[in-house]
């Protein structure tokens, strides 16, 4: 049985990667985040110090989600093959395969890639795509709708 009163609760997921600033705004983009004060990128000929290091996206009304910690290298994960493990994944979900289908062209203009197309699974729709650094994310449709 789970301890109630632990006092312990999920802040954010932090992803690394080595490009932070490119790997927030991709999911800045896909859902629809926004930056944690002082995260934003600078002017065009500005200099982007947080960016080369540590970023914070929440959701509008400003409850934390991702950050992106920059590493100097990191091995793409080779999921489904296996030499690589994938170590952790984002679930994704839609409401209909209509969605599903129109999420993935917005995936695929912001640099993701299709990793496994299960779009005509009976039981559970699904997609699995890899994000600008290589991580693995789902889209999936859920028949309960959103949590």
């Amino acid at each position: 049985m789970a301890d109630q009163d632990s006092g312990l609760r999920l802040c954010q997921v932090v992803l690394d990667c080595t490009d932070a600033r490119a790997l927030a705004e991709f999911y800045r983009s896909l859902l629809g985040l926004v930056y944690r004060p002082g995260d934003e990128p600078p002017e065009p000929t500005g200099d982007d110090e947080r960016g080369r290091d540590w970023l914070v996206l929440r959701t509008p009304d400003g409850a934390p989600q991702l950050a992106f910690q920059q590493v100097d290298e990191l091995p793409e994960a080779t999921w489904p093959q296996g030499r690589v493990p994938q170590q952790l994944h984002l679930d994704l979900t839609v409401t209909s395969v209509e969605e599903l289908r129109a999420q993935h062209e917005r995936v695929l203009r912001l640099g993701g890639r299709l990793l496994l197309d299960r779009i005509d699974d009976a039981e559970e729709p699904l997609r699995v795509y890899a994000d600008l650094a290589g991580h693995p994310f789902c889209i999936f449709v859920s028949r309960r709708g959103h949590p």
